[in-house]
């Protein structure tokens, strides 16, 4: 067999192992088919604790272009203003996608705000200290003309909340390799007001208390089945 011939072969031979290695590591068990039902709409209360809906504001609204997009990658999602005793008023959007494969991956608000026509004006990580368990968040502030808003969020991405960037990354490419495609959950709430500090001790308690009155199977959808488990441990 001269060199061209085992040259030839060589690399067929390699193309068809490429070609099966790429078949067996592509994911095609969705974990939302593996899971309950459930509905964001009846999740939420619309009223706990001190808090209740106020009708009267309605959370950032996307255009008609990012809503289009927004439909494609989330299954549900929920947007509502609460308002409690004293009048703090905490938005809250919650989105649920059953499919995080690259394509449909969550879109994360520093990229939808600044869609909006917001600047950004502060990012940073945070832990937050729910009650039953401690959550990676993201603190931001937005504004745009007079609308300074602050931001706290998180995402979970199958069964662990993690830090948004190169953790959704790494945990969409593990589950990759088990052959599952996870399912990811943005839980948001933001205050209008300029001083950032103050916001997120009010969107804080209002995230404690949203927790605490939620059905505890819920809770694990909300804060990612991982972090419940250590809770559980302690």
């Amino acid at each position: 067999m001269n060199r061209r011939i085992l040259a030839s072969v060589v690399l067929g031979a390699a193309m068809v192992s490429a070609s099966a290695l790429t078949g067996a590591l592509t994911p095609t068990v969705k974990l939302a088919e593996q899971q309950g039902q459930f509905k964001l709409e009846t999740m939420i209360p619309a009223s706990f604790g001190q808090w209740q809906v106020d009708t009267s504001i309605v959370p950032l609204q996307a255009d008609p272009e990012q809503q289009e997009l927004l439909e494609k990658i989330y299954d549900q999602t929920l947007s509502r203003t609460y308002v409690d005793r004293d009048g703090q008023r905490v938005m809250l959007s919650i989105a649920y996608g059953g499919d995080q494969s690259r394509a449909l991956q969550i879109h994360l608000p520093e990229v939808c705000y600044v869609a909006q026509g917001f600047d950004m004006l502060d990012s940073r990580d945070d832990m937050l200290d729910t009650g039953h368990g401690v959550v990676p968040v993201k603190r931001l502030v937005a504004k745009q003309n007079a609308r300074n808003e602050p931001i706290t969020y998180w995402i979970t991405v199958g069964d662990k909340a993690i830090k948004s960037g190169i953790e959704q990354k790494i945990q969409r490419f593990a589950y990759g390799l088990s052959g599952k495609i996870p399912d990811g959950m943005l839980v948001r709430v933001s205050t209008i007001g300029p001083n950032a500090a103050s916001a997120y001790q009010v969107q804080d308690r209002f995230i404690k208390d949203m927790l605490s009155v939620v059905d505890g199977r819920d809770r694990v959808r909300l804060m990612g089945a991982a972090t419940a488990e250590r809770t559980a441990a302690r």
